[in-house]
């Protein structure tokens, strides 16, 4: 039976980010399809129903996954209970579940505050960060574990891609896998790709 895969990338990023991913995602016989969207010029409400359409005109009956990064995971966790297809399973690349504390020191830049725009400021809300609903499919998170420790980093001792803590990447009951990865680059981690493979797979 056909496997399809959704492919949605992080804030600042475009499609492209996912084409490693995407391609070793098809040697495998697991058909991608990637999702574009722009925080900038793309309303948070919007942008879930086109998600929403995009995932069921291109899955129909296949089974599906969808492996998103970032904030592709805030999106995907607000899209889950609008469909009516279901995927598989879900896997979520360094996610931010909570408001992080690099989201929140963000937030007070101007530019970035510009940037942003209504779908980047959901990360800095604290209400609606906690409203979002935890997946009730099979799901697993990736944290990064390769920013930097220790004295001087603004992370202090706590494990962190380079802009997430692994604490701010967890939800309740939902496994988590550390790889060594940083925050934006975490999509092409062999290691990441090949678990991916192997539990859509075995299923």
């Amino acid at each position: 039976m056909r496997i399809d895969a959704i492919l949605i990338h992080g804030m600042g990023r475009t499609p492209l980010a996912m084409s490693i991913l995407a391609a070793r995602l098809r040697a495998a016989d697991i058909h991608p399809h990637l999702f574009g969207y722009s925080v900038t010029f793309e309303r948070w409400e919007d942008c879930i129903e086109r998600y929403r359409k995009f995932i069921e005109k291109r899955t129909a009956s296949n089974e599906y996954i969808i492996v998103g990064h970032s904030l592709g995971t805030v999106l995907t966790r607000a899209t889950l209970p609008r469909l009516t297809h279901k995927p598989k399973a879900c896997f979520f690349l360094a996610p931010p579940t909570q408001v992080t504390s690099a989201a929140k020191n963000f937030a007070h830049r101007k530019l970035i505050k510009l940037f942003m725009s209504e779908m980047g400021k959901v990360l800095t809300d604290e209400q609606r960060m906690k409203s979002l609903p935890v997946p009730s499919i099979p799901t697993k998170i990736y944290s990064g574990i390769a920013g930097p420790c220790g004295r001087y980093s603004p992370f202090g001792e706590e494990p962190n891609d380079g802009l997430l803590t692994v604490k701010e990447t967890l939800l309740p009951n939902i496994p988590v896998q550390t790889v060594p990865s940083l925050h934006t680059f975490i999509m092409n981690s062999k290691l990441v790709t090949q678990d991916v493979i192997r539990i859509t797979k075995s299923n």
